[in-house]
């Protein structure tokens, strides 16, 4: 059984609906999944490329190959509002396996910091689009969170004033540091394989000497 959400769904000062913390919120606790149907992106650009210039959109980067389109069996986390100074953070979590499947990997919104009561839940998006941001686009993609920290854009800036990979999609703001929450999953796995193999080749030297050492006590009693 799911534990109960301690969020609700609110009218919000930054933008239409958004959601509020209904209980005190701990650093670190995950707040809730961010759901939907999972798509490709070839799938997201033939039936949303409309999104980059409405200002709006429910679509979440998984990873390369899949998307999560909360416009369909989507849940409360597409409420969550954007800030540039957010309380909570969206991270990717995959399988705890040596070869994860990225269609199963899933979005959970964490607090980056305690939460209180009233509180409206904030993460930043960070979108990306593989278009010139243009006046036009930068007004629709306009940040309204109100932090002393506002950005003013939704939009990510581009390293270099180069446009790279196409994202239309929500992802979270440091994926660099999701995919080395990952790479440290693989590598603890990897870790824990490895000290169970060392002491299984630890164990099976002893058992192997101890058997030697039983075989010369014997034929040495043999000899007397």
């Amino acid at each position: 059984m799911e534990p109960k959400l301690k969020i609700a769904r609110r009218r919000s000062p930054i933008h239409g609906n958004g959601v509020v913390a209904t209980a005190r919120i701990k650093k670190g606790e995950p707040i809730v999944e961010y759901k939907g149907r999972i798509i490709s992106h070839d799938d997201a650009d033939a039936q949303y490329h409309g999104d980059v210039g409405s200002g709006h959109t429910f679509l979440f980067t998984l990873n390369d190959e899949w998307i999560v389109d909360a416009n369909v069996r989507g849940n409360i986390a597409k409420w969550i509002n954007t800030s540039c100074d957010p309380n909570a953070i969206a991270f990717i979590h995959s399988e705890e396996k040596k070869d994860p499947d990225p269609k199963k990997d899933r979005v959970i919104i964490e607090a980056l910091r305690t939460i209180e009561p009233g509180e409206e839940i904030t993460y930043d998006y960070g979108f990306e689009f593989d278009v010139p941001y243009t006046p036009e686009l930068l007004k629709v993609w306009a940040c309204r969170c109100g932090s002393p920290k506002c950005t003013g854009s939704m939009l990510k800036a581009k390293a270099g004033g180069k446009s790279g990979k196409a994202k239309k999609e929500k992802r979270e703001k440091v994926k660099k540091g999701k995919k080395g929450k990952k790479e440290k999953k693989r590598e603890k796995v990897k870790k824990r394989k490895e000290k169970k193999e060392k002491k299984e080749k630890k164990e099976k030297k002893e058992k192997k000497e101890k058997k030697e050492k039983k075989d010369r006590k014997e034929k040495k009693g043999r000899k007397k």
